[in-house]
C-alpha cells in the first residue's frame, strides 16, 4: 500500500503490514507504475455527469460515511442525479469495499437485489464498549523515530492488555493506534479506561477514550452494530488524557462516586440525533 494512499483507501488497515504487504504486492502485479498512473489520471479526468440521466436500470449507491478518498457528496452527487436511485450510507473509514465492514455492505446489497436479508445475525448482547486512540500518532512517530515509536507502542500495548486483564475487559481487536474492547459492567470499563491513559501517560503516550454501553451484535472475533459506531465516536471526540462517555454510560452509573463533568450536546459523525457527553474522573487503581 502507498504511503499516500494506504490511510485514504484502508485506514482502519494502515498498521497491519501483512495487510499493507499484500496490498503493494497485489497493486504491481496488476501494471508498472508508468501504467497505473495513466490510469488514475484517466479515472480522475473522467466525467460522465451528462450520462447519468440515462441510466434506466435499478441502481444502488453505497459510501461508507468516513471515505477519505471520495468525498461523501460524490455518492450523493450520483443518487440524486440517476433516476430513482437508492443512496445508502454505511458506517465505516475505509474505502475498498472488502476492508472494515463487509457485512453491512454485503447486507444492503442483498435486499436491494433480493428485498430481503439472508444472513444470520450473530449473537446480540448488551455490552459496554471501550474505544482509545493514540492521539497525534503520526507526529509522535516522527519526532521520536521509528526505532523508539516501535518500543513504545510494543510497551503501550502490554500496558493496555495488563488494564483490561485486571478489569476483566475483553479485547476485540487492536485498531491502529488503539484498542476495541468490551466490559460486562460498566463501572469496570471506566475504571480500566482511566487506568490505560494513566499508564500511557506514564510512557510519555498521551490517549483518548471514548465509551458507550448499548446492543452488540457478535460475530465470531469480532462486533458490530450502532453501540460500536458510537463508542468510536466517542472517542473521536474526546481530548487527550480524557475518557468521553455517552448519557446512556452516566446513566448506569448514578451513585457510584464516579464524576461526570457534562461536555454538552455533540453530533456524532454517522449517527443520528445530537449526544450529550460526559467526561469521566475515575480514581486510578
Amino acid at each position: 500500500m502507498g504511503q499516500g494512499r494506504g490511510p485514504a483507501v484502508a485506514p482502519s488497515r494502515v498498521a497491519d503490514e501483512r495487510f499493507r504487504a499484500w496490498y503493494t504486492r497485489s497493486t504491481r502485479s496488476f501494471s508498472g507504475p508508468d501504467q497505473i498512473a495513466d490510469l488514475m489520471r484517466a479515472n480522475l479526468g473522467a466525467d460522465v455527469r451528462a450520462l447519468l440521466p440515462s441510466v434506466s436500470v435499478p441502481t444502488l449507491v453505497l459510501q461508507r460515511d468516513g471515505d477519505r478518498f471520495i468525498a461523501l457528496g460524490a455518492g450523493r452527487y450520483l443518487a440524486e442525479h440517476i433516476p430513482n436511485a437508492k443512496f445508502v450510507v454505511v458506517p465505516g473509514d475505509d474505502h475498498l469495499f472488502f476492508v472494515g465492514d463487509t457485512d453491512a455492505l454485503v447486507d444492503e446489497i442483498e435486499e436491494f437485489l433480493t428485498g430481503a436479508r439472508s444472513g444470520a445475525e450473530g449473537d446480540v448482547l448488551t455490552m459496554t464498549v471501550l474505544f482509545t486512540d493514540i492521539v497525534a500518532s503520526t507526529e509522535h512517530q516522527s519526532r521520536v523515530g521509528p526505532r523508539e515509536w516501535s518500543r513504545l507502542t510494543d510497551h503501550h500495548e502490554a500496558m493496555v492488555r495488563a488494564a483490561l486483564s485486571r478489569h476483566r475487559g475483553h479485547e476485540v481487536k487492536t485498531t491502529g493506534d488503539g484498542f476495541l474492547a468490551t466490559f460486562d459492567a460498566t463501572g469496570r470499563a471506566l475504571r480500566g479506561a482511566a487506568d490505560i491513559l494513566a499508564g500511557a501517560k506514564d510512557i510519555g503516550l498521551g490517549l483518548r477514550a471514548g465509551v458507550h454501553t448499548g446492543e452488540v451484535e457478535v460475530r465470531g472475533n469480532d462486533i458490530a452494530g450502532m453501540a460500536v459506531t458510537i463508542a468510536k465516536r466517542v472517542c473521536d471526540v474526546a481530548r487527550p488524557g480524557q475518557v468521553l462517555v455517552s448519557e446512556t454510560v452516566r446513566g448506569q452509573l448514578v451513585g457510584s462516586g464516579i464524576e461526570f463533568n457534562d461536555q454538552g450536546e455533540h453530533e456524532l459523525k454517522g449517527v443520528p440525533g445530537s449526544w450529550r457527553l460526559f467526561a469521566v474522573t475515575v480514581a486510578r487503581s
